[in-house]
């Protein structure tokens, strides 16, 4: 490494190992890949991207343990930052000495994007400290009211962070930078927007880069590097999702041939399963069947799962995509009673969601449920229907979220509106899992707990159960393997345990 070069640090703040350290965001953050590449690419500067919410030896995370103990644990983190995930966060800023520290931020760990700024200017002041994401597309100058930040990037980063690091090398300060918004002294500064890239495919492969410039590279597993984004921006108009706040509502798409080159990147490095980490696979069946029909063609053998809207879902389209390896499909049902959903805008009913469940696994692929209690019209009923949606719905997985208004939502204004949010809301402390959620009309805290506690333990066993048979039926499997007759099986093998 040239000493004299200038150094950034982009970081992933810690989350998960504020619950409880052992547990990880066992993957590659694909938004720091994006920025680590592009900036290898476009400037001088050293670049390394630390994941501070992995840990080596990660554990299964309970959902009931994040309701309970685990959010204690994290209470406690947000106000200490002698705690020992900071120490692992500040040895490591004191051992890259970097010039510029990227942190990326959610609504959910902006707190935590927070203490890692306050880090970073406690090892030195002069350390210029960035922060982009999720949250400062969705509130902008807020982001600013922490001191420790200098800087905030609105909507994409690739060109903003090139620009924002000429602007360093050369010092003529941020003004002009698109997407930016910084301080001059006591002063805030909102630059104009930046316009979104048009063509998708000139974004780098962030797996191309992980080897030089991820911290610990070698101790992920090779599944932490399967994900992949095709497209950008989502046309639904949910109104407890900021997506369109951070790629807008209108799709932009990679091209058949360059998500394929990509994978092709991704199966020499030995991964055999992908995921595609758009908010909605293909957004339409005309795109869809392009990718499909590339994959048939130039991926054979492949597996890969992806996050689908209802909407999509017929027996042409799945049954292109099972033929073009598709094995697990996440489908976002939300609520069981359609009330909620038409106050969700979701543009779907449970009858329709269930029958799109019921194809999907028919064609012999996986179903992971997504299910959100706790909107702000729910009530025991609701929460009833919901919990009959859960209990038949035929899926490998539950996944489970009490609903979180992220301030830039439509749902966090009418929260305000209706009472429900105060002057004096706290981002820190509610997040999909927080015990102190509760944003309901007509059900108190109190017996909002009740309820959705036993959901809690109810979505725990049922996912302990799916987790156990998986684990046996992989047992099942390596045991024929042994056998010999390792050919006939090995597909399945890789599919349970994601390669």
């Amino acid at each position: 490494m040239n000493q004299n070069k200038h150094k950034i640090l982009l970081i992933e703040p810690p989350f998960n190992r504020l619950f409880k350290y052992t547990y990880s965001l066992d993957r590659y953050p694909l938004s720091l890949g994006y920025l680590a590449g592009t900036i290898k690419k476009e400037t001088d500067w050293d670049v390394k991207v630390y994941n501070a919410d992995f840990y080596p030896k990660s554990e299964w995370i309970k959902v009931s343990y994040l309701t309970g103990l685990g959010f204690e644990n994290y209470l406690a983190n947000i106000k200490d930052l002698s705690a020992r995930i900071w120490g692992d966060v500040k040895s490591t800023i004191l051992k890259y000495k970097p010039t510029v520290v990227g942190i990326s931020a959610k609504s959910q760990n902006f707190v935590s994007a927070c203490m890692v700024a306050k880090l970073a200017k406690e090892i030195n002041e002069q350390i210029i400290v960035i922060v982009g994401g999720p949250h400062p597309s969705m509130v902008g100058a807020d982001v600013l009211n922490c001191k420790d930040i200098d800087v905030a990037v609105r909507g994409e980063g690739e060109d903003t962070i090139v620009e924002l690091l000429r602007a360093i090398d050369v010092g003529t300060g941020f003004g002009g930078i698109q997407g930016a918004l910084h301080r001059r002294g006591n002063e805030i500064f909102e630059n104009d927007p930046r316009e979104f890239i048009k063509d998708l495919d000139l974004l780098c492969f962030p797996h191309e880069s992980a080897p030089e410039v991820l911290i610990d590279y070698d101790k992920y597993p090779l599944s932490a590097f399967r994900y992949i984004f095709a497209t950008r921006g989502c046309p639904g108009n949910c109104l407890f999702c900021g997506s369109k706040n951070v790629w807008s509502r209108k799709p932009r798409f990679r091209s058949p041939e360059n998500v394929i080159c990509q994978i092709k990147g991704l199966q020499r490095m030995g991964i055999k399963i992908v995921h595609f980490d758009d908010d909605t696979f293909g957004i339409t069946k005309k795109y869809i069947n392009a990718l499909c029909n590339a994959l048939i063609v130039h991926c054979p053998g492949l597996t890969w799962s992806c996050e689908l809207h209802v909407r999509l879902v017929d027996e042409p389209t799945i049954s292109l995509m099972e033929a073009a390896g598709c094995f697990k499909i996440q489908i976002g049902i939300e609520s069981g009673n359609n009330k909620i959903l038409e106050e969700m805008k979701k543009g779907i009913t449970i009858e329709k969601a269930l029958a799109a469940c019921e194809l999907i696994k028919k064609r012999g692929i996986q179903v992971h449920a997504f299910f959100i209690v706790g909107f702000p019209q729910e009530t025991e009923e609701t929460l009833s229907d919901t919990v009959a949606a859960m209990r038949k719905i035929e899926c490998h997985t539950l996944v489970y979220s009490i609903f979180t208004p992220y301030p830039g939502t439509q749902i966090f204004e009418f929260c305000k509106r209706n009472g429900l949010i105060n002057d004096d809301y706290n981002v820190a402390l509610y997040n999909h899992q927080s015990p102190t959620n509760c944003f309901c009309m007509y059900l108190s805290p109190e017996r909002f707990r009740e309820l959705v506690s036993n959901i809690e333990k109810m979505v725990d066993r049922k996912n302990s159960l799916d987790r156990i048979k998986r684990v046996v039926s992989l047992n099942t499997l390596r045991k024929i393997q042994e056998l010999g007759i390792a050919k006939s099986v090995q597909k399945g093998v890789n599919m349970l345990t994601g390669r």
